[in-house]
């Protein structure tokens, strides 16, 4: 069974920056691509970075272009998400998911991933 734990949401004052980590088990993690996703209450989920497999191809949604890395340790199958020059619009809960599309690259779509995390909070004040 696959599992995501992710952790190192919190508060923080705009300006600050967070990295954000997500623990895989239960599969090689390393043969799938990883997503982080955000969600606030009333909205959807979405997409905010994507990693492929390898590692060799990253995509961001525009808001956190700049900003926000995402990054991948396979020996150590985690995901990392460092979020720098946070803004109050960053709050959300953050979700890692995990594709089920061996050797692939990323896909910014919710129905791309099987697995999920169970979120962890961050909330930038102004």
């Amino acid at each position: 069974q696959v599992q995501l734990v992710e952790s190192g949401g919190g508060l923080v004052q705009a300006g600050a920056s967070l990295r954000l980590s997500c623990a895989a088990s239960g599969r090689t993690s390393a043969n799938y691509p990883m997503g982080w996703f955000r969600q606030v209450p009333g909205k959807e989920r979405e997409f905010v970075a994507g990693i492929s497999w390898r590692g060799g191809s990253t995509g961001y949604t525009d808001p956190v272009k700049g900003r926000f890395t995402i990054s991948r340790d396979n020996a150590k199958n985690k995901v990392y998400l460092q979020m720098s020059s946070l803004k109050p619009g960053d709050t959300a809960v953050y979700y890692c998911a995990s594709s089920n599309r061996e050797y692939s690259n990323f896909n910014v779509e919710r129905s791309a991933y099987a697995y999920w995390g169970q979120g962890t909070q961050v909330t930038v004040s102004s």
